[in-house]
């Protein structure tokens, strides 16, 4: 039992980390760690196992934030001071987590069917990653008017917060409420956070309902488009080809998140089992 909650506390510190690395979703992260779906039945089952779900939750949460508050800033400065070794390491972290969501998927024998629902994740992230950033930006001075606004613009975070793939804060930029998000939170301005709070809360309920309910019924269907929406989250954070001098560093760099990932993802199968 300390192992199970020890993982979970880890796993959480890992995706509270790396959500913030642009282009990183926190969904794909939680994926590709074995215990994306373990957080979605937890949040829309809560009241079913109220006591372990909370505890489960909060160890979670709790890895999360110290990962953000740990980890954060040293990623990012890595990206800034090692771009293409950093990024090639993500990119070999998400492809190590593809195996285990095939196994997920149960795919047992080919069909057309299987790489139309990847490419259909897939071009969702990649259509929403080419949208300009601000497009769906709106002012209002009508204070009721611009609540309304900040809890559908909440709801629709929501869904990003959950899919893997979506970046949150790209989709913010789209809504054109980024920096006016950033800075509420620096400021903690209660009028504005609020009625987002609202929204998300209400959305991440809404939209894990919806997966749990997707994942039991149509399993397959629902992990291949997962599987789309990670592979497209490549598109994000592709950095291009490294010139000669740093190809073997990003090729060791790949090995590394590929191998580490695999081997965690085949140890958590292993231990479901």
């Amino acid at each position: 039992m300390l192992k199970q909650f020890s993982f979970t506390a880890i796993k959480g510190l890992v995706i509270g980390g790396t959500m913030l690395v642009p282009g990183v979703s926190g969904g794909s992260m939680a994926m590709i760690l074995g215990i994306y779906q373990k957080l979605i039945s937890a949040i829309s089952s809560f009241w079913e196992n109220k006591k372990k779900n909370l505890i489960f939750l909060l160890l979670f949460s709790a890895g999360a934030v110290l990962g953000m508050v740990l980890f954060a800033k040293p990623l990012l400065r890595l990206i800034d001071t090692f771009p293409l070794p950093t990024m090639y390491f993500f990119i070999g972290a998400v492809a190590g987590g593809v195996p285990m969501i095939c196994r997920q998927a149960e795919i047992k024998a080919f069909s057309f069917k299987i790489p139309l629902y990847i490419l259909l994740g897939a071009a969702i992230v990649v259509g929403i990653s080419v949208i300009p950033a601000g497009t769906s930006g709106s002012q209002s001075e009508n204070w009721f008017f611009s609540a309304v606004l900040l809890i559908l613009a909440g709801l629709i975070a929501a869904v990003a917060l959950i899919l893997p793939g979506i970046s949150v804060s790209y989709l913010l930029l789209l809504l054109g409420l980024y920096d006016k998000t950033m800075q509420a939170i620096s400021e903690f301005y209660m009028p504005f956070l609020i009625p987002l709070a609202i929204g998300l809360i209400v959305g991440i309920i809404a939209a894990t309902k919806l997966l749990e309910r997707a994942m039991d019924r149509h399993p397959q269907p629902t992990y291949l488009m997962i599987l789309g929406f990670i592979l497209g989250s490549i598109f994000n954070i592709f950095p291009g080809i490294p010139s000669l001098p740093q190809a073997p560093v990003c090729l060791l760099t790949f090995a590394a998140g590929f191998t580490a990932i695999y081997f965690l993802s085949k140890k958590e199968a292993q231990g479901t089992n």
